[in-house]
């Protein structure tokens, strides 16, 4: 059975690979399909029955350039047909890359955003027009990802005017006007160095902003993560599917994992600009599982893993490491059930020093930096806090109960939102990318580390 089982763990690891080979190609020629290649294939020999050359002579060339054993093994019509075929693959490849080069120059447009609503131009017209026509087939989730403009470097008159504009209301009329000479002076001097730079950046990176930003706002931060970046969510407030705590569990798990399962096969929809045809990054999606921050002394370090077929589950002190995959089957909401009632019914109590272990990620970083090194480095730590950093996410079996209700509705519907926020410090693990709370009667929400997806 245990080989059966690592039988069906590689079957299913290939499979992943496949589809993500698939993808790529899928992706790398779109906004065409990898089955136009056939259809210039099909032209071209179709034209060269007629006794047409639509090469102007370059199937020629390309045949006389073919490796001697080829020339040795093929006939003179089978030495023409791969040849017509080679150039049909490059013909198929210059008018993909036209096509991309067409949809990025597309979604550089800008001009619609200072348009008013109801005075569209003939120049915005045309434009919708042709984007529908370049979007018309289904794209994947990321089939836009290399055709989006890369960030606008700012003017650094246009970023300091910005500024002052921003402190002015802060700053007394001499205090402003110290501001001003200041900025003037940075821009003369300093200033126009460093955007340079900026520009240079924005030449190869698709946004000169973002890892910089991910860096020095989230990851650089020395404070805690707990409250002062993490976030929450919450459930739905007039309305409990069940109050069954195990079976809302195992719903929103298995909701969870189809949904990772539809991100990895890129089968969702890229998001796009309300009421247009304009589609947004969807970079961040791919970190939203299997993704962990680890503390560092000086910053922190983003992991992320290709694939968890498990979850960590927190109930009263002790952690649960729950497989969600069986035969390479993904458990039905039933089967979770089960489990996650017998985690619920366990008496057994957590082994010392269990029970509050999320604290460490709730304090200040460099501290849990150091106790990481000294204590979780090998043996049995080590391999329980990898197990929680590597799992699909988290998931805490909350003993209390929340939601709007009671006579008091505001003031539950607080203590509901600063539980999601920050619970009993302890039992979130908040390094993870997002962790799940399930309370005892049914009510769900999260709590999400920031720096994958601000």
């Amino acid at each position: 059975q245990a080989l059966n089982q690592i039988y069906l763990s590689g079957v299913r690891s290939w499979k992943k690979r496949v589809s993500r080979m698939k993808n790529r190609v899928i992706k790398g020629v779109y906004p065409a399909s990898p089955s136009s290649w056939l259809f210039v294939a099909i032209a071209i020999l179709a034209t060269m029955y007629m006794q047409s050359d639509p090469s102007m002579g370059l199937i020629s060339k390309i045949q006389q350039h073919l490796p001697l054993s080829l020339h040795m093994s093929l006939s003179a019509q089978g030495q023409t047909m791969l040849s017509a075929l080679v150039f049909s693959t490059l013909l198929w490849l210059s008018l993909i890359l036209t096509l991309r080069l067409c949809l990025k120059l597309l979604l550089s447009y800008h001009r619609w955003m200072f348009e008013l609503h109801g005075k569209v131009s003939n120049t915005t017209k045309v434009w919708v027009s042709l984007l529908r026509l370049f979007s018309r087939r289904k794209p994947l989730l990321y089939s836009y990802q290399t055709s989006l403009p890369h960030l606008p470097v700012p003017a650094i008159r246009d970023t300091l005017s910005r500024y002052l504009e921003s402190v002015r209301p802060l700053l007394t009329d001499q205090e402003l006007k110290r501001m001003t000479n200041l900025a003037n002076d940075f821009e003369s001097t300093l200033g126009n160095r460093l955007q340079r730079y900026l520009k240079l950046k924005a030449l190869w990176a698709t946004n000169y902003v973002s890892d910089w930003w991910e860096e020095y706002i989230y990851l650089r931060g020395r404070g805690p993560i707990m409250v002062n970046s993490n976030y929450y969510g919450m459930d739905f407030l007039y309305v409990t599917p069940t109050t069954v705590q195990a079976a809302r569990a195992g719903n929103t798990i298995t909701a969870l994992l189809l949904y990772r399962r539809k991100v990895n096969k890129e089968e969702l929809t890229p998001s796009r600009v309300p009421g247009t045809d304009i589609p947004l990054c969807a970079a961040q999606c791919e970190r939203m599982f299997n993704t962990t921050r680890t503390p560092g002394a000086e910053t922190d370090v983003l992991q992320h893993w290709l694939d968890s077929d498990f979850v960590v589950v927190y109930h009263r002190g002790r952690y649960f490491r729950l497989w969600v995959y069986r035969g390479g089957r993904l458990l039905s909401p039933r089967e979770l059930e089960h489990q996650i009632q017998s985690i619920l019914d366990d008496p057994s109590p957590p082994f010392p020093g269990e029970e509050k272990l999320g604290a460490l990620t709730a304090g200040d970083r460099c501290p849990w930096a150091q106790m990481r090194k000294q204590f979780f480095s090998s043996g049995v730590n080590r391999r329980s806090l990898d197990a929680i950093e590597r799992a699909a996410f988290f998931v805490t079996l909350d003993d209390e109960e929340q939601g709007m209700k009671g006579d008091d509705p505001a003031g539950n519907l607080d203590r509901y939102a600063k539980s999601l926020l920050h619970g009993k410090c302890y039992d979130r693990w908040f390094d993870k990318s997002f962790s799940i709370v399930i309370y005892k009667n049914g009510k769900n929400g999260l709590n999400a580390e920031h720096s994958w997806a601000d």
